[in-house]
């Protein structure tokens, strides 16, 4: 089984290195909304410090839901689905796999762009650290929730508006947590109880993503 999981996680990182223009865009999208932002409210440092965390957690959401159409249409197009499907190895660990992949393509860049983002936000090199660590925590929840919003969509037409109109409200805890850990740090009360409360929510995505994603799969496929 894991060798079958480590297959799945391979196949779509090699994929997605062939197609780079695929994933670039979600990361060009990630880049330009942050650096609007600073442009669009002036240059007051203070004002920029406070709505930094959640518009750098706002960008990174709308950027992972923006790649979530391709997470398994180009299989299901191709028929490479329904053989992943055929194996012996449960259906979970192919969610599961996908999660992986999405997140390691786009969720690892996202983690690299955000502290040089973060500075045109003047924060502060401690809640900057802070932003990483929330991210690194936080996107493994979007790419998880966001197998299943692919999964229940997959073949439909405007699959991309009803995956924004069901995984949109499971993405809420992960944002207030994830923003509120990087505020924390900056008023001095401490991330540690956001941090810990987003861990929490990570392993409960963990634990009952994949095996969604897989009902979820079979409905569609069928």
């Amino acid at each position: 089984m894991l060798r079958f999981l480590i297959a799945v996680i391979r196949r779509d990182i090699l994929l997605a290195a062939r197609r780079r223009g695929d994933w670039l865009t979600a990361q060009f999208f990630f880049v330009m909304v942050v650096s609007l932002f600073p442009l669009g409210i002036g240059p007051e440092p203070s004002m920029l410090r406070s709505i930094g965390p959640g518009v750098v957690w706002v960008a990174a959401l709308l950027a992972t839901l923006l790649s979530l159409g391709r997470l398994y249409a180009e299989d299901h197009r191709d028929g490479t689905l329904e053989q992943l499907m055929l194996t012996p190895y449960p259906h979970a660990l192919l969610g599961l796999g996908k999660a992986i992949a999405h997140w390691i393509i786009n969720g690892i860049p996202l983690l690299l762009i955000a502290p040089v983002l973060g500075i045109q936000f003047n924060l502060p090199a401690d809640a900057l650290a802070i932003l990483v660590l929330s991210l690194a925590i936080g996107t493994p929840i979007l790419s998880l929730l966001g197998s299943i919003g692919a999964a229940l969509t997959l073949g439909l037409r405007g699959g991309g508006a009803l995956v924004t109109l069901l995984i949109l409200p499971l993405y809420v805890p992960a944002l207030i947590f994830g923003a509120g850990a990087v505020e924390g740090a900056m008023s001095g009360t401490g991330s540690e109880a956001h941090l810990s409360l987003l861990g929490a929510f990570l392993l409960m995505s963990l634990l009952i993503a994949p095996w969604v994603s897989a009902l979820a799969l079979r409905v569609s496929v069928e």
